[in-house]
């Protein structure tokens, strides 16, 4: 199986706000929009809207077993595990293991997301 496909759709036009959903304790904060998924391998991209004044500081840093890649579309977040700001075009691959986060954001910001769960490596932790 492969990540499923879409001829194209704006996930970002109103009559679509209906496939955004709120992240698990962060609702009216940040929300996501899954644009494809691989069942099998548990791969996804998606898009993350965090709302101006969203923090996810009661999370504390994030850490995962798997790659991912992220590419800030608009605005932007703080990441206090680097204490910077991720601006407009700032990308990042980050390895299996890196710590990341947590994330605030003072004007809102949009992220584009892609996940590799089955690519499975050492967390270090």
């Amino acid at each position: 199986m492969s990540k499923t496909t879409c001829t194209y759709w704006n996930a970002l036009a109103q009559d679509q706000q209906h496939c955004w959903h709120w992240l698990e304790g962060l609702e009216g904060q940040v929300e996501e929009v899954i644009l494809s998924h691989d069942p099998a391998t548990g791969e996804f991209t998606r898009l993350t809207r965090f709302h101006p004044g969203a923090h996810t500081t009661a999370f504390g840093a994030t850490v995962h077993a798997y790659p991912e890649e992220i590419l800030i579309v608009s605005g932007r977040l703080w990441d206090g595990s680097f204490a910077i700001w991720l601006e407009t075009g700032h990308y990042a691959s980050r390895p299996p293991g890196e710590v990341h986060g947590p994330f605030s954001t003072d004007v809102g910001c949009l992220v584009l997301d892609v996940s590799f769960p089955q690519r499975l490596g050492k967390t270090g932790a």
